[in-house]
């Protein structure tokens, strides 16, 4: 398998980084991971941590390529939210840590995604989007309803309300996971925060991402210094991963 990647992570306006990213990389398959610790809530970063650790950790033991691509996201993120769980056992349930994750497998010529509230997924090919996560947010629910325009949802009031994430109550979250998703040559696939995609539009995103003269890394760094630059003093931790999937070994 051959794959070109990368990652950046800034911390914006915050006063601390609650953004942990990271691209884990084998012989037979690579794993890209964001996890946002989510802000209002105690230890965001810990949760983040923990959280990355967690599904690194799995990926390392799991023999690869993965015979269950599906089963080891759903495994990995429950594994995660019961670590992150554990963090907050000892406080108060309306300020226990939480984090949201987006996960991106590729492997034998295909991607296979996960994700649980609004760090987000997409698949670029040839300067266009062919796919993306849907947040577990209530605009996203008002968007794929029909009830607000994109447009609207950039300015929407309760643009930034997750409606689940790892962490707080022990119930396991409700996961996200999309099926096997081929591959060609070229193609980009993207995790990253909501400081991210937030101050960015989607089309933004792709032209960025597809830009020609540059090497991948330097366009996802232009990309997340434009989302700094846009939100202004009050930007957001604005982490993401890339890989670009070149085929597999000769």
């Amino acid at each position: 398998m051959r794959i070109d990647y990368a990652e950046v992570s800034l911390q914006g306006g915050r006063g601390e980084n609650q953004d942990r990213v990271a691209v884990a990389v084998s012989e037979h398959a690579a794993l890209l991971i964001i996890a946002d610790g989510m802000g209002g809530y105690a230890d965001g970063a810990r949760a983040a941590q923990i959280t990355l650790q967690t599904v690194r950790d799995a990926f390392s033991r799991a023999p690869r390529p993965l015979f269950d691509p599906l089963g080891f996201l759903h495994l990995a993120l429950g594994r995660a939210h019961e670590e992150v769980v554990k963090l907050g056992a000892q406080t108060p349930i309306d300020r226990r840590p939480r984090a949201t994750c987006a996960l991106c497998l590729i492997q034998q010529g295909a991607a296979w995604w996960a994700h649980v509230g609004d760090s987000r997924i997409y698949h670029i090919r040839g300067g266009q989007l062919i796919g993306r996560s849907r947040d577990h947010s209530h605009v996203e629910g008002l968007l794929r309803e029909g009830l607000i325009t994109a447009e609207q949802a950039q300015a929407h009031p309760l643009r930034n309300y997750v409606e689940c994430c790892l962490g707080g109550g022990t119930m396991l979250p409700d996961m996200a996971i999309a099926r096997r998703r081929p591959l060609e040559p070229g193609d980009a696939l993207l995790v990253c925060s909501d400081g991210l995609w937030g101050p960015l539009t989607d089309e933004e995103i792709t032209m960025g991402l597809s830009a020609a003269g540059t090497s991948i890394r330097e366009r996802l760094t232009v990309l997340a210094r434009r989302a700094v630059k846009r939100a202004g003093a009050a930007s957001d931790n604005t982490s993401a991963a890339v890989a670009q999937w070149l085929g597999d070994a000769a």
